[in-house]
């Protein structure tokens, strides 16, 4: 039998992803803190682990979906975690967002400790994993970056090696500067179809294959225009991608205007609540002024 992979994180993310390798014949051993998350998997045919260490027993990789630095590094360095119980030569494989500069003293501590490590961010949210069609950006040895993907081709139509450690989680900085501004502009060109008398719900057919074509106007402006909130991505954790690509902007003096303003509109929104929310409750923010805001 083919050794297992391991996931640490069976959140929204991590809980896609597991589902989709279990569907596609993954063996799959997972670990988190919430026992209901772990059901969801295990009810898949996933095999529950009892900590961290114990996923990474006999794994042949550890894929890891968490939400900070400091969490990554408990999960897989603290008491309990990855690396206690992975066999050297192990592969980390971090499809967490955190920064750059994070992930290079992740990948040197865990070559001190012989594992191999990759960052492997992903794009295109919980919907393309369940399809198997995620954009992952990867940083990493050009061998272990390969490993990886072979591992993660049941849950990726794109993988992409950007370079060494920390490659692929400043390309997921990009890409959420992207994604931002996209999603921002969307929910303003829906508010004024609303206010101008249009039916916004056909502006994505109208404007398909031409220059303002996005896959985020297809898929998002029909949600605005709904006020479709269902989640598929959170409001806060694009704050914390902003100012990631921010930071890393100050660092090389780099000016980014309309970055910082988007992420001021989305800290306003999780300032009043929505944090928690999907990117399409943006339309919170063009409510008229005759509206109570921020709902």
């Amino acid at each position: 039998m083919t050794a297992p992979v391991a996931l640490i994180g069976a959140g929204a993310m991590g809980g896609a992803i597991g589902a989709r390798l279990c569907r596609m014949g993954t063996p799959l051993t997972v670990f988190d803190l919430d026992p209901a998350k772990v059901a969801a998997l295990t009810a898949l045919g996933a095999r529950a682990a009892a900590s961290a260490a114990a996923a990474a027993e006999g794994a042949r990789a550890v894929i890891l979906s968490l939400n900070a630095p400091r969490i990554v590094r408990a999960a897989v360095f603290g008491p309990g975690g990855v690396a206690a119980g992975a066999a050297p030569g192990t592969l980390v494989i971090d499809m967490s967002s955190i920064d750059p500069e994070a992930t290079r003293a992740l990948a040197a501590e865990a070559a001190a400790r012989g594992l191999a490590w990759v960052d492997s961010p992903l794009s295109g949210g919980i919907p393309k994993a369940e399809l198997g069609e995620l954009t992952l950006m990867q940083g990493g040895a050009e061998a272990d970056v390969a490993a990886a993907q072979a591992i993660l081709a049941p849950v990726a139509s794109t993988q992409t090696r950007m370079g060494g450690p920390g490659a692929g989680q400043t390309t997921k900085l990009i890409n959420q500067v992207l994604c931002g501004l996209n999603f921002l502009a969307v929910a303003e060109a829906t508010a004024l179809a609303e206010a101008a008398g249009v039916d916004a719900a056909r502006i994505p057919q109208a404007l398909k294959g031409g220059r303002a074509d996005s896959a985020i106007l297809q898929e998002y402006l029909p949600r605005f225009a709904a006020r479709d909130y269902r989640r598929t991505g959170r409001i806060d954790n694009m704050v914390k991608d902003l100012d990631g690509a921010l930071a890393l902007a100050r660092q090389g003096g780099t000016p980014m205007p309309l970055t910082a303003l988007c992420a001021e509109v989305h800290r306003m929104l999780t300032a009043a609540g929505l944090g928690g929310e999907d990117q399409a409750a943006l339309m919170e923010f063009f409510k008229g002024p005759d509206k109570e805001h921020f709902r």
